[in-house]
């Protein structure tokens, strides 16, 4: 796929997703069935998206007053999240092309675990899987895993450094013909071209080798979303796709020339890296009819429900603040990127609290609304002004804000010749224009400090 088009991701929930969208009659409620996974993937496929992608949370969220009732009750963020993967699976048993991303955590999992999960999905599914990398950080996650607080962001990332270097070594345990399949001599796969991978280090003790052969991919795509200087420069030296979200057109491109800068400093080719913003766009025949919509869309969401939310992604407790004065600086343990978004919306638009708690809930990101033709205007200014690589569409409410954007928005991006008529090629890397990573990549990638270590 040329540089000239945009590459489309799509933000999937394994369950109710945004507060508000739940609650909009349009929307299907089938987070428990396979068929409702299944038919978003063919839409999704049939809309020549690159891939699928599926966030994650280890914990019903209570951040805020240090409860769960407020997600519960909304149905917000955290409220009902199946396992990614197992949804995957099923999405690729009925696709051929549509890439498959799900989240997994480096916090509290272990190497030998995920590498083989994902090796399994990218075989099973031609090459079309992906990890999004995140480091857990909230006190109600770490205590399902047998600890009483998050570990400090600096020793997450760098358990995560560990994590992804323990991952290459064991994807690449297996030379890409080491499995031989010879009846006659018997020959099954070559022993001298599976290897342990011996790894000792700080975290992990891993003997090897994996009992997957190297994936199709080589290894997996990895996508990221670190926003803090922390979180970037680990983005930069390991991701292939980068998820982020911003409130402004200037903030995006800010954000896309520094990962960019990082990525040549670490020695990479910064077109091996897609930086895929999310946008949610809500679209209509008329302009007033997708502003109508926006609106209705905006009006059922809870505030408490947008402020359980934003409490988890800050990892601060805003049930201590009054809700009808402006939040204030504070102090951010969770995702920074988050904090600067809402700072940005709070300063431009006076919000107080609660306001922001319905804004936040329900934010169109981007500001996409209008009809098909309006939307892709948008996300052809912010794709040539260098602010993106391409997208990572939500939906303002499931299937339909997928269907919608498919069957209208698509086409008009396709007549520009923005995005694809057709898939290229068979695996998400081909999808996304990225080499196949040779075995060893894995040592590119490691700081520094950790190649003196290994």
């Amino acid at each position: 796929m040329s540089d000239s088009q945009m590459h489309l991701a799509a933000f999937v929930t394994a369950g109710p997703g945004r507060p508000g969208g739940w609650r909009y009659p349009g929307s299907v409620p089938g987070w428990l069935n396979q068929s409702y996974y299944q038919n978003i993937a063919r839409t999704l496929e049939a809309g020549r998206f690159d891939l699928a992608f599926f966030a994650d949370i280890l914990s019903v969220p209570d951040r805020f007053g240090g409860s769960t009732d407020t997600q519960l009750r909304n149905g917000a963020l955290g409220s009902l999240r199946l396992d990614p993967l197992h949804v995957l699976a099923t999405m690729g048993a009925v696709t051929d092309r549509l890439g498959l991303a799900a989240t997994v955590s480096t916090t509290y999992a272990q190497p030998y675990t995920v590498a083989r999960s994902f090796a399994t999905l990218d075989h099973l599914t031609g090459g079309r899987a992906a990890w999004n990398i995140v480091t857990s950080f909230q006190a109600a996650e770490a205590r399902n895993f047998n600890r009483d607080s998050q570990f400090p962001r600096e020793l997450r990332y760098e358990r995560a450094d560990e994590f992804l270097e323990v991952a290459g070594k064991l994807w690449d345990s297996w030379d890409d013909d080491a499995l031989v399949l010879d009846a006659e001599e018997p020959l099954f796969a070559d022993p001298r071209r599976v290897h342990a991978v011996d790894h000792a280090g700080e975290f992990f003790t891993v003997r090897g080798p994996l009992n997957v052969p190297r994936p199709p991919q080589g290894y997996p795509v990895l996508i990221q979303a670190g926003a803090s200087a922390k979180g970037k420069d680990f983005a930069a030296r390991w991701s292939d796709v980068i998820f982020c979200s911003h409130a402004s057109l200037e903030s995006a491109q800010a954000f896309y020339a520094e990962i960019k800068e990082r990525a040549a400093t670490h020695g990479r080719d910064p077109r091996q890296i897609k930086i895929l913003p999310s946008i949610t766009p809500i679209i209509g025949p008329t302009t007033a009819v997708a502003r109508q919509l926006h609106d209705e869309l905006f009006e059922l969401v809870p505030p408490l429900g947008g402020l359980s939310t934003l409490a988890y992604h800050l990892d601060v407790d805003l049930s201590t603040f009054p809700l009808d004065e402006r939040l204030p600086d504070v102090e951010v343990p969770g995702v920074e990127g988050h904090y600067r978004e809402v700072r940005e919306i709070t300063e431009r638009d006076g919000l107080t609290l609660r306001q922001l708690g319905k804004q936040y809930g329900g934010r169109v990101e981007g500001g996409f609304v209008g009809t098909a033709a309006e939307v892709a205007d948008g996300l052809e200014q912010w794709f040539t002004g260098k602010a993106c690589d391409g997208f990572t569409v939500q939906a303002p409410y499931q299937p339909g804000g997928f269907e919608d954007f498919t069957r209208q928005v698509v086409p008009e991006l396709q007549r520009r010749g923005l995005f694809r008529t057709e898939y290229t090629g068979n695996t998400l890397r081909d999808h996304l224009g990225l080499s196949r990573p040779e075995s060893g990549e894995w040592t590119h990638r490691v700081p520094t400090a950790r190649k003196v270590l290994s």
